[in-house]
């Protein structure tokens, strides 16, 4: 009777973490011999475990990630993609997203970018930061549909929020005017405090000429903002080129001759 009451009370003031402890204890019987200090230790940490896993839980959910499933225990690091396991293992502890730093992949179709990326934003919310996944063409498409409801400034700062804003397929698709000044725009809003990670097909190298001309040959363009927009983005930044064909590929091939033939990106 006294459990009951008490679990109701530790539901009441939202400890539910503890009140499920209590019930576990209550009707297990190899706790009862260990010391009060001992259970309530117990007690502690479960509260602790379901406030952690709590958060967790709600850190995926506001990233919306592509590739929700993908996590850094299942990169894989076959030679032909070039990876250096103990470069990529100092970015699993997220010191470049506490230093404010970014991350730039480049490679093929179907190398693993964008679920690499997801990788590292996962292991961001499991240190307990914040990450939004946003794919470049249908983010400006959304801030050049602001510029005329008046919602601009709001989703400027929403994008400024996150301690990572991964910002996928750069390139893929022809950037304009407004885009060119909305992308930079986005981009200054986190220099220097915030980090960005950008996944492309297009080797760094060639951004310049993307962002100047739109990703039309021969076209015109603002050389000023593409300069300004890469200045903040590749200045001080990690740089990882993936390597070798598409994964794509070679998981198809793979499961045609094969039966354990699924790797992970």
């Amino acid at each position: 009777m006294m459990n009951n009451e008490t679990i109701r009370k530790l539901h009441a003031m939202k400890l539910y973490g503890m009140a499920s402890a209590v019930e576990v204890q209550a009707t297990t019987a190899a706790v009862s011999d260990l010391s009060f200090e001992e259970r309530f230790g117990m007690v502690v940490d479960q509260e602790s475990s379901f406030r952690d896993n709590k958060r967790l839980s709600r850190l995926l959910k506001a990233a919306k990630f592509r590739e929700p499933t993908a996590c850094v225990e299942d990169i894989y690091y076959g030679a032909e993609r070039g990876i250096d396991r103990s470069r990529l293992a100092s970015l699993t502890h997220c010191n470049w997203i506490r230093s404010g730093q970014n991350l730039l992949f480049t490679g093929v179709t179907g190398s693993g970018k964008t679920w690499m990326g997801c990788a590292l934003g996962n292991q961001a919310c499991r240190f307990g930061m914040s990450v939004l996944f946003k794919r470049v063409p249908l983010l400006l498409e959304d801030l050049a549909m602001s510029h005329s409801d008046g919602t601009f400034r709001k989703q400027l700062a929403q994008l400024g929020r996150p301690d990572l804003l991964i910002l996928d397929d750069l390139g893929i698709s022809p950037i304009n005017s407004m885009g060119r000044a909305d992308l930079l725009e986005v981009i200054e809003q986190r220099a220097g405090s915030k980090s960005v990670l950008i996944t492309s097909q297009l080797p760094i190298d060639r951004w310049h000429d993307y962002l100047t001309t739109g990703g039309k040959s021969g076209a015109g363009g603002n050389a000023t903002q593409a300069d300004a927009i890469l200045d903040r983005l590749v200045s001080g930044s990690h740089r990882l080129d993936l390597r070798g064909d598409s994964l794509r590929k070679s998981t198809k091939a793979g499961q045609k001759g094969s039966k354990d033939s699924s790797e992970k990106p």
